[in-house]
C-alpha cells in the first residue's frame, strides 16, 4: 500500500472532528469534550468567542467562525466534523453544502432513523440541556416537524446541571448531576407510558447515559452512539 503526505498536515490517524463552542465547562469521560471518551482518537477545534448565546442569534459572522473551524479540521485530514452542542442544528444545512466531507453537528439527527425503530403510536423521549432553546423553528433546521413521534424535557431547572452546564460555574458533581438525570429520566417515563427508546440532546450527557438505562430500562442514545456509529462507517473493521 502507498501512503501519501498532505501539505500541511502533521499528524494522521483522526477521523473524527469535534468544532468545539467556547465555554467554561469540564468535560468528563464520557462528554464529546474528553478525547478518553473515544476508543479512537478524535481532533478538536474551539470556535473563540461562539457561546451557546451567540450561536441562537444565527448571526453570519458567527457562522463564518464557525465555517473556519471546520475548514481547519478538514485541512488537518479528518475525514467527518461533529460539534459539542445539539443546538448547533441550526448551522447543519449550511455547513454540510460549505465543506467538502460529511457533517453531523447535532445528535438529533439520529431522529430521523430512530422513528422507524418504533411503532405508529410510541414515541422517542429526547432529554435536552434547556427546553426552551429545543423550539420547532429549530427542529425544522434539520427536518424535523411537528408529525415527528417526539416529546421533549428539559434539565435548564436541575440545579446541579444548571450550575455546570448553563451557569457555566467551571466545576460539576457528577454524583449530583447523575442523580438529577436519572430521576428527571424516570418522571419523564412516567409521564409518557407510549415512549420506547430515549435520545439525548446535550454532548455532556452521555456519562450519565447508562445508570439512566439501569433505571428506566429503556434505550438510550446519545451523541458518543451517533459519532461511534459514523465513525464505523469511516474506518471499517478487519473480521
Amino acid at each position: 500500500m502507498k501512503y501519501y503526505a498532505k501539505k500541511g498536515q502533521m499528524d494522521f490517524g483522526e477521523s473524527i472532528g469535534v468544532i468545539m463552542l467556547d465555554t467554561f465547562t469540564p468535560f468528563i469521560p464520557g462528554d464529546v469534550g474528553n478525547a478518553n471518551t473515544f476508543s479512537f482518537p478524535v481532533r478538536y477545534e474551539k470556535v473563540e468567542g461562539l457561546t451557546v448565546q451567540k450561536m441562537m442569534k444565527e448571526d453570519d459572522l458567527y457562522y463564518e467562525s464557525l465555517l473556519e473551524a471546520g475548514n481547519k479540521l478538514a485541512r488537518h485530514g479528518v475525514k467527518a466534523i461533529t460539534g459539542d452542542c445539539g443546538y448547533m442544528a441550526i448551522f447543519q444545512e449550511k455547513l454540510v453544502d460549505d465543506l467538502k466531507i460529511p457533517v453531523f453537528l447535532t445528535s438529533l439527527l439520529q431522529l430521523h432513523f430512530l422513528k422507524h425503530l418504533i411503532g405508529k403510536k410510541e414515541k422517542i423521549g429526547v432529554i435536552t440541556a434547556n427546553s426552551n432553546l429545543l423550539d420547532q423553528r429549530l427542529l425544522q433546521t434539520i427536518g424535523i416537524d411537528e408529525s415527528f413521534p417526539i416529546v421533549i424535557k428539559g434539565l435548564e431547572k436541575e440545579k446541579h446541571f444548571h450550575d455546570f452546564a448553563i451557569k457555566e460555574s467551571g466545576f460539576l458533581y457528577k454524583q449530583k448531576v447523575e442523580e438529577e438525570v436519572v430521576h428527571v429520566a424516570e418522571k419523564f417515563v412516567t409521564e409518557h407510558p407510549s415512549m420506547k427508546m430515549i435520545l439525548l440532546e446535550c454532548s455532556m450527557l452521555p456519562p450519565y447515559a447508562k445508570a439512566l438505562q439501569d433505571k428506566v430500562k429503556l434505550p438510550v442514545y446519545d451523541y458518543a452512539s451517533m459519532i461511534n456509529y459514523v465513525q464505523s462507517g469511516l474506518v471499517q473493521s478487519v473480521y
